[in-house]
């Protein structure tokens, strides 16, 4: 049965804290209406710190989308191998062993995608299946998880390497001032995570069903108006309240599966903000503490896009948190607006 193994994480040297965070939206922002609305809900976010790839003072400029894109480009490649040579080290195998790679980002853009440059760069076999996503946005790394297990289902044998790259500060936007682009200044941080889907068992979750929902009619609730500047995120004002329509269908989800999702030993779920963690707690009737590690990684890193399911897993292995046959389920969710799911069992 596929089994997801411990992932690698690289975290940017650079840190920015919820104080300088403040302190640049009050200064760059001093005479917009919507200042203290925004500072109020940034403060209340939970965030501490995240790490960005560029100093504060690059990062505020505004040089346009070429440029970024180019920094986007330089630093994937400088970095991105590193953290696949940890990730290939945790499941015990070696480049030539993978089938595919998925690579998944919303914060840049290559053709041909960096999965055809890590293959020529790091020895994957020439055959490697290259499956990139970057249009699911914080989704796209549950999205990334269930088509691993869906490939290994259909290829028994191989194995999958998954990475997600995201580096949304380059996303930064300084002349944006609605509420909802001076929040995602202080909520979102950068990541590059990866991790191997083994065929077989091992020291990890072996993934057992997945199942993907869209929220119907809420397509502009998240996301990029594509301008000469790069992306500009656009955030409706109702996606905190989409974990109410969301929480019966994971029920559901896990209930075809035999499982009640109020009684599973683990939860890998999308840290998009404390909202979006307390209002899902409240809804399947699971304590505050049961999503802890996915608090962990928005307090310390921010909401770092589809790196967070595997940041968040990756904090529970190293604390040990599973137990041998308990029962978890990952969920991410994003633009769509769609949640991906996965139900798996710890070996």
């Amino acid at each position: 049965m596929p089994t997801l193994h411990k992932p690698a994480i690289y975290l940017p040297e650079y840190i920015i804290t919820l104080e300088e965070t403040l302190a640049l939206a009050r200064k760059n922002f001093k005479d917009n209406l919507n200042l203290d609305k925004s500072i109020d809900l940034i403060s209340h976010t939970g965030v501490k710190k995240r790490h960005i790839i560029q100093p504060i003072e690059l990062a505020t400029l505004h040089p346009g989308f070429g440029y970024r894109n180019a920094v986007f480009e330089y630093q994937s490649k400088r970095l991105v191998p590193g953290v696949i040579e940890q990730a290939l080290s945790h499941a015990d195998i070696c480049a030539k062993d993978i089938s595919a790679i998925i690579y998944v980002s919303c914060s840049g853009f290559l053709m041909p995608s960096l999965t055809a440059w890590l293959i020529n760069k790091m020895g994957f076999p020439l055959n490697t299946v290259q499956l990139p996503i970057s249009q699911l946005g914080c989704a796209a790394g549950g999205a990334a998880i269930n088509r691993a297990h869906d490939f290994i289902v259909a290829h028994p044998g191989n194995n999958v390497l998954i990475v997600s790259c995201e580096f949304c500060s380059l996303s930064y936007q300084p002349t944006d001032g609605d509420i909802g682009s001076l929040l995602s200044d202080g909520l979102f941080g950068d990541a590059i995570t990866s991790a191997v889907v083994t065929a077989d068992s091992g020291n990890g979750l072996t993934l057992q069903k997945n199942s993907s929902y869209l929220i119907p009619q809420t397509d502009e609730w998240i996301r990029y108006a594509v301008k000469d500047t790069g992306f500009h995120f656009r955030l409706d004002k109702r996606v905190p309240g989409t974990m109410q329509p969301l929480a019966p269908v994971m029920r559901e989800f896990a209930q075809a599966h035999g499982w009640q999702v109020d009684r599973l030993d683990n939860y890998i779920i999308h840290a998009g903000g404390p909202r979006i963690l307390d209002d899902l707690c409240k809804y399947l009737g699971v304590p505050l503490e049961s999503f802890s590690f996915s608090r962990d990684t928005l307090v310390n890193c921010g909401n770092i896009a589809s790196s967070v399911v595997f940041e968040a897993y990756r904090r529970m292995h190293e604390a040990s948190a599973f137990r041998r046959g308990g029962k978890a389920m990952i969920a991410g969710f994003g633009p769509g607006i769609v949640a991906e799911m996965s139900l798996s069992q710890w070996q």
